[in-house]
């Protein structure tokens, strides 16, 4: 299944199987391990080995993070954003400022691979010496990639009951973002449709 960085960061806010949501930036042991379960991802714009996850790094990422969400909310408008944080989203030309200033702090220019057994691909060359400020940067250029692409116009929030991800509409009747946040939709829209008894069928009426 295809992934995307920006749809991977958004993706950090979750539900968390109990009605609740969960973060998997809480902490700097969980933001450590999702960062290098982006290494594939990143491969080629910086090397996840060579980071040092401390507190700096990780407020840097949820402040991106933060961004990119409001950002997302912007792009399935008029529909209506996650509701993990539709009610305290970052404003878009904040957003858009901090996303834009993020991707600048690393100065890059594109290098062509290719490989003798593979198809040439694109790679960065950067004078940054510092991998945290090349993790944060890759991160917001995969961002502005994505939304600036054509995949911004199959984003959606998932509509089902505790669900707060986005995700990308794969064909044309897809309202959720996995089949059990279909399941769960279709049981809760069965259930509203059982449980309300007409007044005129309740006793003494």
């Amino acid at each position: 299944m295809e992934r995307w960085p920006a749809l991977e960061l958004a993706s950090t806010i979750r539900h968390d199987g109990t009605g609740g949501v969960a973060d998997d930036l809480a902490t700097l042991q969980s933001t450590a391990r999702w960062i290098h379960q982006q290494g594939e991802l990143l491969a080629g714009h910086v090397d996840v080995a060579a980071l040092t996850v401390d507190e700096k790094l990780a407020g840097e990422i949820v402040e991106l993070r933060r961004a990119v969400r409001a950002l997302f909310a912007q792009a399935v408008s008029p529909a209506p954003p996650s509701r993990a944080d539709a009610h305290r989203l970052m404003p878009v030309e904040q957003a858009l400022a901090h996303l834009n200033a993020a991707a600048a702090r690393e100065a890059i220019v594109p290098q062509l691979d290719w490989p003798a057994d593979a198809p040439p691909r694109v790679g960065v060359l950067s004078d940054e010496s510092d991998a945290n400020v090349r993790l944060v940067a890759a991160l917001a250029r995969a961002a502005i990639d994505f939304l600036s692409g054509p995949r911004r116009e199959q984003l959606r929030a998932c509509n089902a009951p505790s669900c707060v991800r986005y995700f990308v509409k794969s064909h044309g009747r897809q309202e959720w973002c996995k089949p059990s946040c279909g399941n769960r939709a279709r049981a809760a829209r069965h259930y509203q449709r059982h449980s309300a008894t007409p007044a005129r069928d309740l006793p003494g009426t």
